[in-house]
């Protein structure tokens, strides 16, 4: 049920939503692309990719980047597949992060970005992850964090007046749902973008 409001929320945003979110997206992401240290090698997923924007930032550098780009929504990928139909290396599917189209052990790299608060099941969502992850493969994880008074501002009204809004969580709380994973925890750290948006990265591997 909450996926379907996600589906239906981005659907109707995806014409506007890298004009309206421009300046968070290139911060975040920018910031994540840094984290991460993805190798030029890697298999990548995208755990809810949007319109491709991560996708970009990595190919800047590494234009043969083998990546796939995972969204419940289809106009955010329809945005994607449109902005990289020229990438034989870069694909994008509709999924779910409780069901990731995809055979056992075949990514690198994980990431998932500003998403992790939409999810109804966070720890079925990271055992899906640790599923697809190859031995050795990493997960990075970036999300709203609850330890910043103005995220659990945004989290109360949202609760209360965005249907498809799950909830935030603290680091706290984003680490001991990795460890319940058994996803080892390598590096994490809290992050501030401007007045309002404060985030938390963790980036962790199979035990």
């Amino acid at each position: 049920m909450l996926e379907s409001l996600v589906e239906q929320q981005y659907d109707q945003l995806a014409r506007i939503y890298d004009r309206r979110w421009n300046t968070y997206v290139e911060n975040t992401l920018n910031f994540l692309k840094q984290w991460a240290e993805i190798p030029a090698d890697a298999i990548v997923l995208d755990l809810a990719c949007g319109t491709g924007e991560f996708e970009r930032l990595l190919l800047q550098d590494h234009p043969q980047q083998q990546m796939i780009g995972i969204d419940i929504s289809t106009e955010m990928l329809a945005i994607a597949q449109r902005k990289f139909q020229d990438y034989a290396s870069v694909t994008f599917q509709q999924g779910s992060a409780t069901a990731i189209p995809s055979k056992d052990e075949y990514f690198d790299v994980v990431v998932c970005a500003s998403a992790f608060h939409y999810f109804e099941y966070p720890l079925e969502a990271l055992l899906e992850i640790k599923r697809v992850l190859k031995p050795n493969g990493k997960v990075v994880i970036l999300d709203w964090c609850k330890d910043f008074f103005v995220c659990r501002v945004c989290d109360w009204v949202l609760k209360r007046i965005d249907p498809a809004h799950q909830q935030c969580y603290t680091q706290r709380e984003l680490h001991q749902f990795l460890s319940a994973a058994h996803l080892t925890i390598q590096a994490a750290t809290t992050v501030r973008f401007g007045l309002v948006w404060g985030l938390m990265v963790a980036t962790a591997t199979k035990d």
